[in-house]
């Protein structure tokens, strides 16, 4: 065994191992972003059920407001915020335990009577932990305050006035919330009583802490105690126009997935009822048994994903990028925006240099290897494997939230792109998201390392491994099986296209449809 083998094998994989289940288990106590999204629907079908047409008697448009909203859109947004209470409240309760444990353990750790000239590594990372749970625990208390202070809008306007006055009182009493939020409590528990009490600035307060729906709620009740008819019939035309507006908003990040799920429903029924009569006739049985012909073994995919996708994306390119003088955190969305794009674009570069230096040797390569083929069937794979996905990964993604309760991790950049409202921004996270991470992704994932594992693997085993390192190149522990699900569908559609444009096109479609989304939903 040559030396460059002994190193790669029992040196380098090692550490790359050890690095992606650190980042995974570090993905542990983080919130995930499906529970922050899933809030800020709830919020915008709050703002759209406040609508009223000018034909109240109008049958249709009462349905159509149904349909987008549900029966008791008030009932169903308290449900889901009193979920989302619970949640933070566990993670707030785990995380609270987790910095009692480390107290602890520093307290007995003996402490030693100089500085000492290095600090150790495991001291580092415990300290860096202790920081990251700290910060943490802020955050959840932060989201816990304003979850009450919501919480109690929506029970007060159910007639739960009673429950609503204690949910206020409640974060009143708690000793570690900014002052702010027991300000505002004090002022909705005035509006809300009986007989009402109206404290010093409560519009401020209100304005400061509270959004849409919510801040509409309150400032109504605020007027009307106050006998402010002109501000009253301002605040409700607002009301009214920003309803409209997220009705619509409903409407495009609601009926178009749905749509495309139910044709990718029936699209899944026909393949798999062709499957059973056609047999290896069918669509779904195309080139599904036919392996690639691989001239590489083992060490050189082992080489391709640890030095070139591994070291690349976890050591060599943030300590190229932590040199320069760029100042941290940074905190221009456009420039947090540019950073990402600069570091994925260097990351991806990276392991497609290792990628074609660890396969020079073998050129010219066998037949349909790395297929680019615009002249066929490729753009009808790639959309109809969008369809196909959105009804699958839907169904994975319910399990999932079941299993990990809110937490797991999610990836930072669509936290970014929910919250930013800059063009130049989106559009930067646009060109990372849909153009550059399909491109890369499916180089490495189907283009290289499927069709390498058809040496050692059935085509089906090979799409199954390739799908989950796809996912857990993510470093989520909450993504690992929507993405390993959305992997599959990748996989599979490449299998049986044989070229690349297929999946991508999917993957683009998908990481498009998301920003899309999010843009939407951010905008409210």
């Amino acid at each position: 065994m040559t030396l460059k083998r002994l190193v790669l094998i029992f040196v380098l994989t090692p550490i790359a191992v050890l690095l992606a289940v650190s980042s995974l288990f570090g993905s542990w106590q983080e919130p995930q972003f499906q529970s922050r999204l899933e809030l800020y629907q709830t919020n915008i079908a709050l703002q759209a059920q406040a609508w009223q047409s000018e034909d109240s008697s109008d049958n249709n448009l009462q349905a159509i407001r149904e349909a987008i909203l549900g029966e008791q859109p008030l009932e169903s947004a308290t449900k889901q915020y009193e979920e989302a209470r619970q949640s933070v409240q566990a993670n707030l309760d785990k995380v609270n335990n987790k910095l009692a444990q480390l107290r602890s353990q520093s307290e007995i750790t003996p402490i030693p009577p100089k500085p000492l000239p290095d600090v150790p590594p495991t001291a580092k990372t415990s300290k860096q932990g202790q920081q990251q749970l700290q910060q943490s625990f802020k955050q959840l208390q932060k989201l816990l305050a304003e979850l009450d202070l919501r919480l109690g809008i929506l029970q007060a306007q159910q007639g739960q006035t009673d429950t609503a006055l204690q949910t206020w009182s409640e974060l009143q009493q708690r000793s570690d919330i900014n002052p702010e939020f027991g300000q505002t409590a004090a002022v909705l528990s005035g509006l809300w009583s009986n007989p009402p009490r109206l404290l010093q600035n409560p519009q401020e307060s209100i304005q400061k802490n509270l959004e849409g729906w919510f801040r509409f709620t309150a400032l109504v009740k605020l007027y009307q105690l106050q006998q402010r008819q002109d501000a009253l019939s301002a605040v409700k035309a607002a009301q009214q126009e920003t309803a409209a507006q997220a009705a619509i908003k409903l409407a495009v990040i609601g009926t178009i997935p749905t749509l495309a799920a139910l044709i990718g429903l029936i699209l899944l029924i026909l393949l798999f009822a062709q499957r059973l009569v056609k047999g290896k006739a069918s669509l779904l049985a195309q080139n599904a048994d036919v392996p690639w012909s691989t001239p590489w073994d083992g060490e050189t995919i082992l080489q391709v994903f640890v030095v070139g996708f591994f070291f690349m994306g976890q050591i060599f390119v943030p300590l190229v990028l932590s040199l320069l003088p760029i100042p941290r955190p940074v905190a221009d969305v456009r420039l947090q925006a540019f950073y990402v794009l600069v570091s994925y674009l260097l990351v991806a570069s990276g392991a497609l240099v290792v990628l074609y230096f660890s396969l020079k040797r073998f050129f010219p390569l066998p037949e349909f290897w790395f297929r680019f083929r615009f002249q066929s069937n490729w753009f009808l794979w790639g959309l109809g494997g969008y369809c196909a996905a959105l009804p699958i990964v839907v169904v994975v993604s319910l399990i999932n939230q079941q299993l990990w309760q809110g937490q797991g991790g999610s990836n930072p950049l669509l936290q970014l792109a929910l919250e930013s409202q800059d063009g130049v921004a989106l559009g930067i996270f646009f060109s990372t998201a849909a153009i550059a991470a399909p491109f890369f992704e499916e180089i490495l994932f189907r283009g290289f390392l499927l069709p390498s594992l058809t040496r050692y693997l059935p085509v089906w085993g090979a799409i199954l491994i390739s799908s989950l390192l796809f996912a857990i190149a993510h470093l989520s522990l909450s993504e690992i099986l929507p993405l390993t699900a959305l992997g599959i569908v990748l996989g599979v559609v490449y299998t049986r296209s044989r070229n690349l444009l297929a999946p991508m096109l999917l993957h683009s479609l998908w990481n498009s449809g998301t920003l899309l989304s999010l843009f939407v939903l951010g905008s409210n």
